[in-house]
C-alpha cells in the first residue's frame, strides 16, 4: 500500500497551496452563517415574548422544516443557530467537500495535468488521497474556525463545538460520495453532478422527514437526520459523529477500490460515442440544446420530484397546526386564522421552488463562461456566428427551462395535493408558480448581466440567489423593514389567492429581468470572449 501512496506528502502540499483560495470562501461563509444567528439574535428577539412568536412562528409552516430541520428550541441563541445553521451548514460543507475532490482528482484528468503528474514517481493511489485529505483537512479547519468565530460573537463553547463538529462531519462522509462519483462519471462535470445529486436527494429526504411529521426513527434514514442527533445547543450527544465518521471512512474505501480498477481518464460510466452526423447539433440552436440536455433532464426529474413531495406534505399543514397547543391558542384568539396559516405555508412552498428554479437557470448562464474557459466559444465565434446569436441560444434555455420547471413543479405539486385531500387546490398552486416565474427571470436575467458584461464578477450570479433567499425565507421572521425585502424579486410576487393581488409587481419584475438581460447582450457584444 505505501507503493500505491507514494508521494502523497508531497503532492499535498503543492496541492493545498493551489486550492487554499478555493477553500477559504467556504469556510467563511460557513462560519458567517453560523456566527450570524448568535451575533442578531439577542437584538431581534430581545425579550421571552419575541423569542415565543419566533418559535410559534416557524412550528406553523413546516416549510420552514423543509429547510432548516426541525425547531427544537428556539428561546436560546445558540438554539436560534443550531435550527438555523445547522442542515444549511451540513449541505453547504458537503457541497465544500464534494467540489474539493472532484476538482483535485477528476478534473485533474480531464485537463490533462494528472497524466503529467502521473509520469514521476506518484502511487496510483496518491492523487486521489491527495484529493480527500485535503477535503478532511478543509473539514477540521471549517470545524475549529466556525466553533471559534461563533464563540468570539457569543455563542456558547460546547455548544458552538458540537454544532461546528456537525460540519465537519458533514464534509468528511461527502469527501468520500465525491471520490466514489469521481470514478463514476466519464468527466469533472458528470462526477459533480452524481455527487451533488446525492447531496441534494439526501438533503430533499431530511427535510421531508422533518417537516411531514414522520415519525421519529425516519431520522435515521439519511446522514443528515444522524447528524440532527447530536442535538447542538440542547444534548450535545457526540456518538452519532462516531457513524457518520465510520461512514465517510467506508465510502472513501469504495472509492479508492475503484480508482485501482478504471482505465485513466475514464470513468465507470463510459460516454456515449457521438452520432456519425450532426443532426440538429449542425445548427447553433441545437447545439446549445444538446450542451444543456443533461442538466435539461436532470433538473425536469428534480422539478416533478420535489413537487411530488411537498404535494404530499401540503396536506399536513393542518396536522401539524392542530397537534400544536400553542398555535391552537393563537388561533382561538382570533389573532390568525387556519386559512391564512395554509396560505402562508403555499407561499412559502412555491418561493423554495423558485429559489431552486433560478439556481438552475443561473448554472445554464454559466456554462456559457465555461465554454469560453474551455476554448470552445471561439471556434464557432470566428465563423459566422454571431455573439448575440450565440448568447441568445444560451439565453432562450435558461428562461424558457426555468419556466417549464415551475410549471411542471406546482403541477405535480398542485395535482398530488388536490388529489389526496382538500387543504390545497390544484388552480391555486398552479397559478402561484405561472405568477413567481419572473421573479425567477430577474434572477436569471442577473446572471446573464455580469456573465456578458463583467464575467470575472459573475459570482454576483449566484450571490444574487442567495440574497434572494435569505430576504425571502428569513428576512419577515428577522422583522427588516419593508424596502430591504423589496430587494428580493420574490417579495413582488402577488398572492394569487388574495381578493387584490398586486398585479403590477410582475410588470416591474419583468422590466427588470428585460433590463438585466439587454446589460448582458450588449456586454457581450464588446468584451474580450475568454
Amino acid at each position: 500500500m505505501g507503493g500505491r501512496l507514494t508521494g502523497t506528502r508531497h503532492l499535498l502540499y503543492v496541492a493545498l497551496r493551489q486550492d487554499r483560495k478555493s477553500i477559504a470562501p467556504w469556510i467563511a461563509l460557513i462560519s458567517v452563517l453560523s456566527a450570524s444567528s448568535v451575533l442578531v439574535y439577542d437584538w431581534v428577539f430581545p425579550d421571552p415574548q419575541t423569542q415565543q412568536i419566533l418559535q410559534l412562528n416557524v412550528t406553523a409552516n413546516p416549510a420552514m422544516a423543509l429547510i432548516f430541520g426541525r425547531p427544537v428550541d428556539l428561546t436560546t441563541a445558540d438554539g436560534f443557530n443550531a435550527w438555523r445553521a445547522g442542515a444549511l451548514g451540513a449541505f453547504f460543507s458537503g457541497l465544500m467537500a464534494i467540489f474539493i475532490v472532484v476538482r483535485n482528482s477528476r478534473a485533474e484528468e480531464d485537463s490533462g495535468r494528472a497524466e503529467l503528474v502521473a509520469s514521476g514517481v506518484i502511487g496510483r493511489e496518491a492523487r486521489p488521497a491527495v484529493a480527500v485529505a485535503m477535503a478532511f483537512i478543509a473539514s477540521v479547519l471549517l470545524g475549529v474556525v466556525s466553533a471559534l468565530v461563533t464563540i468570539a460573537f457569543g455563542g456558547g463553547v460546547a455548544n458552538s463545538a458540537m454544532l461546528s463538529a456537525t460540519f465537519a462531519a458533514s464534509a468528511m462522509l461527502f469527501a468520500g460520495v465525491g471520490v466514489i462519483a469521481a470514478q463514476i462519471g466519464s468527466d469533472a462535470r458528470s462526477a459533480n453532478t452524481i455527487a451533488v445529486t446525492v447531496l441534494g436527494a439526501l438533503f430533499v429526504v431530511r427535510g421531508y422527514i422533518d417537516s411531514s411529521g414522520a415519525p421519529d426513527w425516519a431520522v435515521w434514514l439519511t446522514p443528515f437526520g444522524w447528524l440532527q442527533e447530536t442535538k447542538p445547543a440542547v444534548d450535545n450527544i457526540w456518538w452519532p459523529l462516531a457513524l457518520v465518521f465510520a461512514l465517510a471512512v467506508a465510502l472513501v474505501a469504495v472509492g479508492l477500490a475503484l480508482h485501482a480498477r478504471r482505465d485513466f481518464g475514464m470513468g465507470l460510466v463510459a460516454p456515449r460515442p457521438g452520432p456519425p452526423r450532426a443532426g440538429a447539433v449542425g445548427n447553433l440552436w441545437g447545439l446549445a440544446l444538446r450542451l444543456h440536455r443533461s442538466a435539461l433532464v436532470s433538473w425536469m426529474v428534480g422539478f416533478a420530484v420535489l413537487g411530488l413531495l411537498l404535494g404530499f406534505l401540503a396536506n399536513t399543514v393542518t396536522d401539524v397546526i392542530a397537534e400544536n397547543p400553542g398555535i391552537a391558542q393563537v388561533l382561538a384568539s382570533g389573532a390568525v386564522s387556519q386559512e391564512d396559516l395554509v396560505a402562508e405555508f403555499l407561499l412559502t412552498m412555491i418561493r423554495i421552488l423558485g429559489i431552486y428554479a433560478a439556481v438552475h437557470g443561473v448554472q445554464i448562464v454559466m456554462r456559457l463562461y465555461a465554454e469560453e474557459m474551455e476554448y470552445r466559444a471561439d471556434p464557432l465565434l470566428g465563423g459566422a456566428v454571431s455573439r448575440s446569436a450565440h448568447l441568445a441560444s444560451h439565453a432562450v434555455i435558461a428562461f424558457l427551462s426555468t419556466a417549464l420547471g415551475m410549471v411542471v413543479a406546482g403541477s405535480v405539486m398542485g395535482w398530488v395535493a388536490d388529489s389526496t385531500g382538500d387543504t390545497i387546490g390544484f388552480t391555486d398552486v398552479v397559478g402561484q408558480s405561472i405568477a413567481t416565474i419572473p421573479a425567477v427571470w430577474v434572477l436569471v436575467g442577473l446572471a446573464l448581466a455580469v456573465v456578458g458584461a463583467h464575467p470575472s464578477k459573475r459570482l454576483a450570479g449566484w450571490m444574487g440567489v442567495v440574497a434572494t433567499f435569505a430576504l425571502t425565507i428569513l428576512g419577515p421572521m428577522f422583522n427588516l423593514d419593508e424596502w430591504v425585502l423589496d430587494i428580493s424579486p420574490l417579495w413582488h410576487v402577488p398572492n394569487v389567492q388574495a381578493t387584490d393581488p398586486a398585479w403590477s409587481g410582475l410588470a416591474w419584475l419583468a422590466l427588470v429581468a428585460v433590463l438585466f438581460t439587454t446589460v448582458g447582450f450588449v456586454g457581450y457584444r464588446r468584451r474580450d470572449i475568454g
